[in-house]
């Protein structure tokens, strides 16, 4: 995903990374490109992305991504 935010990113688009609080204190997902949102938790995630979304780009990922694109899609 970072490859796309940032093309995404110097190409003009506005880039929102929705990302739970306990992820970011973590570190684990590494510096945002754009604006970054913190949220509680992973159901919030879903939330904030459904109320900010023009368009959805899901990469292959593991079950929590089979889940956030079951969720989106319905």
């Amino acid at each position: 995903m970072r490859y796309v935010s940032v093309t995404a990113h110097v190409g003009g688009s506005q880039v929102l990374g929705i990302i739970p609080t306990t992820i970011a204190e973590g570190n684990f997902s590494g510096k945002t490109v754009g604006e970054e949102l913190q949220v509680p938790t992973m159901q919030d995630r879903i939330w904030k992305m459904l109320e900010n979304y023009y368009a959805f780009i899901a990469l292959p990922g593991g079950i929590g991504t089979l889940e956030e694109n079951f969720k989106i899609a319905s």
